[in-house]
């Protein structure tokens, strides 16, 4: 896909005409289920639409708002909204309403979410149904804060085709705003230059309490300050912030100068970047706490005995502690050393500096583990935490071509009440190595992963996240904490910090015994809210992009983190290197990959391998989740745009997936070369076709199967029963062979090939495209599925899938070798596909048939022998053969 569902709330505190990126692609549409009690506006003179709408919207009960839409041409049968706001997902909502300037969304606040008026609204005017169209590129934020209600409580804005601005009226007005301030670098030094939108009549900045400009300006819209200079330099530690008085309204508005252009100067990194060890750094004898924060004037270190403020737990909790000053040296390192031994305490950082003038206490970003619910970090002896025979294992050394992951999620595995495992470890790290576990006869759980086959299991996110770890509620991880810290909710005993890296180190360890490597799912693009993060507080401005001083969101989930910034770069090394190495795992899935950088990308690889472990693997997301702010010149996201310039690190087909089933942002209805009946695109054939030569036929060209992960499904939207359902499919058992059919293909392909957890079992979420926040009876993986005889057999012919990937030499090529051991083609106008395959001691014919309307060509397989029919009908010894629909042959014959 091209963009990534939205998985957390969004945070849109932003300027009312501010525009900067975000997105989401899970599909839903709301309604306005408020009461009709009255009218609060009748429009008299209804232009001619092409959409039958009440045209008598009603008062609500509470404070809403109305965005006011119009078009020239009275088109809007095919537009819709998509809203978000902090703390409710993006969802798709409709034009309810209709007036004499066009169309109307009414909607109360609070169907978004209670922090709506504070954080602000974001919105997208797109195509109903489908991310096929927007009316206009970016997105767009409503900032109440600079809207009147109407006396019924009403928010009003006004939107036009093609115009990217928001207006306060049908005529256009608009809200004063400071549109610009930022640092930026002149010939010889730095200068600060403000925009506003409308004339300015007076301006004055101010470096912290020093009074730099206070002038009155004749109607200016830009005014810059040049006053830098060798006497006179540009102070880190101070906030710069301009107050506008507006000639017109007389409005007076403030704005922090945005620094970013200081921090991204090589200046800044010979000044301050710190290549050493920052963190905890225990020794029996004392430990050396080392935080870089160069701006801040003080920061304490809190040594506590407990991990559980009193807040959270009364009896279990302690806020008693010992507090030690830091000392500031040099590249802006604060730094402590506490004689004794502190294994198994906890520590925070106080922190000053111009943000938080009183102090600000948080966890140490670099802590390696926390107590419950991420309040304070853990000082850790890792030399307690290892299980027996930890020293003896190591990662299986596959080549990634080699891989046939399983993505799944530490509570999905266990959640059912068909895994019949122990209640203790339902939804634990310790369920993912419950031995003995079934439903009636079959293998559940861990011996269900076991039996299945595959080499590596992918988990989602199970660092730290933003969770009352005291309670288990299902979500799925996207929302980062600590990044160096395993969430605590999936440990047996969320507050002592040990437990959660004990019983983690366990699974690596049963995992690594059956000849299965752990791939951890990684999310260093954003944070669950930057604004008072650990980050944040230690360098407000620095670890995350902004435009205009505002937060941009490339994520769609209200940050992104500025990996173009060296510091930001050294703690993503730092973070995978410290979990490869502590926690012997095989790889990282990086979500979102498309918001770092590619030197980023290949640095991660190249540390990975040469300083931890030399077959590690390394794939991510290539796009973003909206716009980046990524715009620093010379540095390139690791998009797929760019994906040629990636050593080793591979990404996500998602040309050949959408050509199969028409995933991602694919309208629902769309049919793709598994659910459709008529003959697939030129197109379609060469994405599906290079997909199985481990290419990715895009925009751009990717002809490396070490740059390729394979799949149809992910977590991310529908599982495959469910987009062939939304697809108009209703019949069960052609639903079951289309699913067959489109892992079928993946697993016959080169480079690495990835799956959903619960495929191999029929997997539903009932429809949900998204299921993040949904309950762990939409997530849970179900074994009673496997009663059904049909399924039963899909189980098997996954099995033998998985083998046939796994074990055959010839389907983990390197770019130079496939087009002397694999050749593949097309018949019956794109509706079979064939390739042919030399392995070390076999030939290899594969035929893979959909459901096209027409007959399909005999085949002729004289002397060879069949190793897998999906259908079932074939077997033995074979000669011509005439494929039927939604059908996998595999067959050999010896060399």
């Amino acid at each position: 896909m091209n963009r990534k569902i939205s998985k957390l709330s969004l945070t849109a505190l932003l300027s009312l005409v501010t525009l900067v990126g975000c997105g989401n692609d899970n599909k839903g549409e709301t309604s306005n289920s408020s009461s009709e009690t009255s009218t609060q506006q009748t429009s008299s003179a209804v232009t001619s639409v092409d959409v039958e709408l009440p045209t008598t919207i009603p008062t609500m009960n509470e404070e809403s708002v109305q965005i006011h839409y119009q078009r020239e041409d009275g088109k809007y049968s095919s537009w819709a909204l998509w809203l978000w706001a902090k703390g409710v997902d993006g969802n798709e909502f409709q034009f309810n309403y209709r007036d004499d300037f066009g169309v109307v969304a009414s909607y109360p606040l609070s169907q978004f979410g209670t922090a709506t008026k504070e954080a602000g609204l974001g919105f997208i005017v797109k195509s109903k149904g489908s991310w096929n169209a927007k009316d206009t590129e970016n997105d767009r934020f409503i900032d109440f804060s600079r809207l009147e209600k109407d006396t019924n409580g009403v928010y009003h804005i006004y939107i036009f085709q093609d115009d990217a601005n928001i207006y306060l009226s049908k005529e256009k007005k608009v809200a004063e705003d400071i549109s610009a301030c930022k640092f930026m670098k002149g010939t010889s030094s730095y200068y600060i230059r403000t925009s506003t939108n409308l004339p300015m009549s007076h301006i004055t900045l101010k470096a912290g309490d020093q009074v730099l400009v206070d002038e009155n300006l004749d109607k200016k819209r830009t005014f810059e300050y040049n006053g830098f200079n060798d006497t006179n330099k540009v102070d880190i530690s101070k906030e710069y912030v301009v107050t506008v008085t507006f000639a017109e309204s007389g409005a007076v508005l403030s704005k922090t100068a945005d620094i970013s252009a200081i921090y991204q100067d090589a200046q800044f990194d010979e000044d301050y970047y710190y290549d050493g060890e920052l963190g905890a750094l225990y020794a029996k004898d004392k430990t050396t706490f080392r935080v870089w924060s160069p701006i801040s004037t003080d920061i304490k270190l809190r040594v506590y005995d407990n991990g559980t403020p009193v807040s959270v737990n009364a009896e279990k909790g302690s806020d008693e502690y010992t507090e030690y000053t830091m000392t500031k040296g040099s590249k802006g390192v604060f730094e402590s050393v506490v004689e004794g031994d502190l294994e198994g305490k906890y520590y925070t950082y106080v922190v000053t500096n111009y943000a938080h003038k009183m102090g600000q206490e948080i966890v140490d970003p670099y802590a390696k583990s926390c107590g419950v619910s991420s309040k304070r970090g853990m000082i850790v002896d890792f030399s307690k935490t290892n299980p027996e025979g930890w020293d003896e294992i190591a990662p299986k050394a596959y080549d990634s071509k080699e891989l046939t992951v399983y993505e799944t999620h530490v509570a999905d595995v266990t959640s059912s009440s068909s895994w019949g495992g122990s209640a203790a470890n339902s939804k634990k790290y310790l369920g993912l190595v419950e031995e003995g576990t079934k439903y009636n006869t079959h293998s559940t759980g861990f011996d269900h992963i076991k039996e299945l086959g595959v080499n590596a299991v992918q988990i989602l996110p199970f660092f730290d996240q933003a969770n009352d770890e005291t309670k288990q509620e299902f979500n799925w991880g996207y929302n980062p904490e600590n990044y160096n810290c395993l969430e605590g909710s999936y440990s047996s005993n969320p507050y002592d910090g040990y437990a959660r890296i004990k019983e983690f180190k366990q699974v690596v360890k049963k995992y690594n015994e059956a000849g299965i490597n752990i791939i951890m799912d990684v999310v260093y693009n954003h944070v669950n809210g930057a604004t008072g993060s650990n980050f944040d507080v230690l360098m407000p401005g620095y670890y995350f992009r902004y435009l205009n001083g505002k937060l941009t969101n490339g994520s769609g989930c209200g940050n992104e983190t500025a990996s173009e910034n060296k510091m930001v770069q050294k703690f993503i090394l730092d973070s995978t290197k410290f979990w490869a190495s502590e926690y012997k795992l095989g790889g990282f899935r990086f979500d979102l990959m498309g918001l770092h950088d590619i030197d980023t990308m290949n640095l991660v690889k190249k540390e990975l391998k040469e300083k931890v472990n030399s077959s590690i693997t390394v794939y991510g997301e290539p796009w973003t989740g909206g716009t980046s702010g990524l715009t620093k010149k010379g540095v390139v996201p690791a998009t797929q745009a760019n994906g040629n310039s990636l050593v080793g690190v591979a990404e996500f087909n998602d040309q050949m997936r959408d050509a199969l089933i028409k995933g991602g942002l694919s309208g629902v209805g769309e049919k793709g070369w598994i659910t459709s009946t008529s003959s697939p695109s030129e197109a379609d054939i060469e994405k599906i076709l290079g997909g199985l030569q481990g290419n990715i036929v895009g925009a751009t060209k990717i002809s490396d199967p070490d740059k390729v992960v394979n799949y149809v499904t992910c977590h991310d939207n529908y599982t495959l029963k469910d987009r062939i359902e939304a697809a108009g499919i209703t019949d069960v058992a052609t639903q079951r062979s289309m699913a067959m059919l489109a892992n079928s293909v993946v697993f016959t392909s080169q480079g690495t090939t990835f799956m959903l957890a619960g495929e191999e079992m029929f997997r539903t979420k009932q429809g949900n495209s998204n299921s993040y926040n949904a309950s762990y009876e939409i997530n849970e993986l179900d074994y009673s599925k496997l009663d059904d005889p049909e399924v039963a057999k899909m189980f098997e012919n996954y099995k033998a899938l998985i083998a046939y990937k796994k074990n055959t030499a010839a389907l983990h090529l390197g770019k130079d070798d496939i087009k002397n051991a694999m050749v593949t083609s097309s018949l019956d106008n794109g509706n079979t596909l064939k390739y042919t395959l030399s392995d070390v001691d076999k030939e290899y014919i594969v035929l893979h048939t959909n459901g096209y309307a027409g007959s399909h060509s005999a085949v002729d397989l004289s002397g060879y022998t069949l190793y897998l029919d999906t259908t079932g009908t074939l077997s033995g010894t074979l000669g011509s053969v005439t494929p039927t629909s939604y059908q996998t042959i595999i067959a050999y014959k010896n060399k």
